[in-house]
């Protein structure tokens, strides 16, 4: 009997360009609203107090630095992918495109596991309970089993559904700006507090203002994100610039205003260490204003949207690499009736529960802060590889136009992130490289485990880049 050669896979119809700028602004928007925000408002306050503004400004800053590196790579490649793509086609090294999509990996872990905080702190502030930690610690495990349902049943996630998503978000912030208008008009609120800096003793501003600008960097991540919606996206090289640009300009103004009218209407020490930051805001502002009451609900609903966009992400990137024989394959398998990667879902969950849990054994520290900032952490260290990418593939030529980022922004951009990803510049509590380090060392042993199976050769298949296209 001879052996018959492999069928080659069927070519696959290319996606619909059906996006144009309004869908495309409104995604992007959408993708940067969330966690961050409603919940990390109080913590960067208590590093340089009424100056809260402040790092969310520098924040916004860095973040458009490196949307100039992004907008040049998915311009001059349109129908690539994520990060991991761009690197593996600048630098071509397998383990190191491998780490980059799975720290974007462990990115959506720790900022759905900062989301379920958020949430069940919102919750218990909704329905007025009184709860310990340990109560929090259950509402939130619980939300990630009923998110691991969700994911497992299977969601179908389309822009325009984000569409209404983004609206609810975006109208409890505008609900905080409003209100923060109308009190301070009424003579409520003390504007003194917003320049005055209150850093802890033993921190320097600068340094204060870095670890401030590490922690509020996580409110503006997600932008990334419309990369992948580039091959959907209408004349991808001419909107792309314009509408990303946009979207991060509309939200870096929200956000600050909200930050201003924050510590203008609540004391400080009233802000440092709050989880519902934004709830207490606007009840202090107008403690009999009905619809005070439902900003902990639209704020559970914003950070339940951010904990399901991120828990789908991570499933599906493990069950890519699974598939690409980089990891395990039992991580690769897939529910015959819900044709969902259960494997791959079933490991996130246990890797979110367990992540949840251990964070909750310090019932006085900042649970959302600390993921909240690991989070900025693992991504900042992609983002300092996606800015040197940048000046890697400078010399790659396209017969297109594309956007150029130039040559001193991504060496800004390269900087920048590293800064803020140093211990001994950005100020960051060691307990956030310790979460990175322990996610990052499961996936090298699990890529360790799967190279040893292939005999010490790498997967003869398709690069590991092209699976954060399933991002």
């Amino acid at each position: 009997m001879t052996a018959t050669a492999p069928r080659a896979p069927a070519a696959q119809p290319p996606l619909k360009r059906a996006i144009g700028p309004k869908l495309l602004l409104l995604f992007i928007i959408g993708d940067i609203l969330g966690t961050g925000i409603y919940a990390l408002t109080g913590q960067v306050a208590a590093e340089v107090g009424g100056a809260a503004w402040l790092p969310f400004l520098i924040a916004f800053a860095v973040a458009t630095v490196t949307a100039f590196s992004y907008l040049e790579l998915v311009t001059k490649y349109p129908d690539a992918g994520g990060a991991a793509v761009f690197v593996h086609r600048a630098f071509g090294i397998h383990f190191v495109s491998f780490l980059v999509c799975f720290v974007v990996m462990a990115s959506g872990i720790t900022s759905a596991s900062a989301a379920s905080r958020a949430f069940a702190a919102n919750l218990i502030a909704g329905f007025q309970l009184e709860l310990g930690n340990v109560g929090i610690l259950l509402i939130a495990l619980g939300f990630i089993l009923l998110v691991m349902l969700v994911n497992f049943i299977g969601v179908s996630q389309s822009v325009k559904v984000n569409v209404v998503l983004t609206l609810v978000e975006l109208s409890g912030l505008l609900m905080v700006i409003f209100i923060g208008l109308w009190a301070i008009a009424g003579g409520q609120g003390d504007f003194s507090r917003v320049v005055a800096f209150e850093t802890p003793e033993d921190k320097a501003v600068f340094l204060a203002i870095s670890t401030a600008t590490s922690l509020a960097f996580f409110a503006m991540v997600g932008f990334e994100d419309s990369v992948n919606m580039a091959e959907e996206t209408k004349e991808p090289s001419r909107i792309f610039p314009r509408v990303l640009l946009t979207g991060l300009s509309i939200t870096a103004v929200v956000y600050v205003l909200v930050s201003i009218f924050a510590v203008a209407i609540v004391p400080i020490g009233e802000l440092a260490g709050n989880e519902t930051p934004l709830v207490t805001v606007v009840q202090t502002a107008a403690p009999d204003f009905p619809i005070a009451d439902l900003l902990p609900f639209i704020s559970m609903f914003a950070v339940a949207n951010t904990a399901l966009i991120n828990m789908l992400m991570a499933s599906r990137l493990l069950y890519g690499m699974a598939k690409k024989g980089v990891l395990p394959p039992f991580l690769m398998k897939v529910h015959a009736e819900r044709r969902t990667p259960w494997s791959a879902i079933l490991f996130t969950t246990a890797l979110a529960l367990g992540l949840i849990t251990y964070v909750s054994l310090d019932p006085e520290g900042s649970v959302v802060a600390l993921l909240g900032g690991t989070t900025s952490l693992l991504l900042l260290a992609v983002f300092a590889v996606v800015n040197a990418t940048v000046l890697r593939l400078r010399g790659d030529t396209v017969q297109h136009k594309h956007f150029n980022a130039g040559r001193i922004l991504p060496v800004i951009g390269v900087i920048t992130c590293v800064y803020l990803v140093l211990p001994f510049t950005s100020g960051r509590p060691s307990e956030q490289y310790v979460i990175a380090g322990i996610l990052v060392a499961i996936g090298i042993v699990l890529w360790l485990v799967t190279w040893i199976a292939h005999g010490r050769h790498a997967p003869k298949e398709a690069p590991i880049a092209e699976v954060d296209e399933l991002r």
